[in-house]
């Protein structure tokens, strides 16, 4: 059984950083994975805004604590 911490965490949270919800995919979460895609890609195409991209970055950073503290339900 893999935990938090586990290299499978590891690699998903690597994943995330480089695209954000790619580590709730590999981890087979997909709305979670649609959902942080959605959120950050919307807030960085609108930078210019300011606030959306600090929504976007904040987003960002979540993907990759929340793929990295994933716990699975088994």
């Amino acid at each position: 059984m893999s935990g938090q911490g586990s290299a499978g965490n590891v690699i998903a949270a690597l994943c995330s950083l480089f695209i954000p919800g790619l580590g709730q995919l590999v981890q087979a979460r997909i709305l979670a994975a649609i959902g942080f895609f959605l959120i950050t890609a919307v807030g960085y195409a609108l930078w210019w805004l300011i606030i959306p991209a600090i929504i976007a970055a904040i987003a960002h950073l979540w993907a990759i604590i929340d793929a990295a503290k994933y716990k699975s339900g088994e």
